[in-house]
């Protein structure tokens, strides 16, 4: 890569090595961004969060291989719940009568469905990106941190036995 002509000015940035170690650091941080990335990018996810990762030093395998959280079957369970949540916080079932998802498939008018839908869906998916991708952190930063602490202890097992 540092050889190829349209990579040489970035290849040090994107070839640095502690962006594709494992740390304590760099792990909470890559799948903090894939979350987002996942969630909120709709396409090109992958190329998406490897960018992010530059900047913000996140590991980028683990930014990358997060974002496959959203795929084809949990996408629509995602984007409905969005909905329910965006709904629920601008509390569009006061306004409107009847449940509006049930309501679009018999319309045939899709513009004015859409504009009701589509702030509340944005919003949703902000609120989910936002708890999934803090969840996230602290998840791996806790898994890391037992993972570490296991170590300790086999290795201090070990030494005990071999003492004795």
């Amino acid at each position: 890569m540092e050889r190829n002509r349209l990579i040489r000015p970035v290849a040090h940035r994107v070839l640095a090595p502690e962006l594709w170690r494992f740390t304590r650091r760099s792990v909470p941080r890559g799948v903090a961004l894939g979350m987002v990335a996942g969630i909120l990018i709709p396409v090109a996810q992958t190329p998406i969060a490897a960018v992010f990762a530059l900047p913000f030093r996140a590991n980028v395998p683990t930014a990358v291989l997060t974002t496959f959280i959203t795929n084809p079957l949990t996408t629509p369970p995602l984007w409905i719940a969005a909905y329910w949540i965006g709904s629920w916080m601008l509390r569009l079932d006061e306004h409107v009568p009847g449940q509006p998802v049930a309501d679009a498939a018999a319309r045939t008018e899709w513009i004015p469905w859409l504009m009701q839908a589509g702030p509340a869906t944005a919003l949703g998916l902000l609120v989910i990106t936002v708890v999934c991708s803090v969840g996230g952190y602290a998840l791996s930063a806790l898994g890391w941190r037992l993972w570490i602490a296991h170590k300790w202890r086999h290795r201090h097992d070990n030494r005990s036995e071999q003492y004795s």
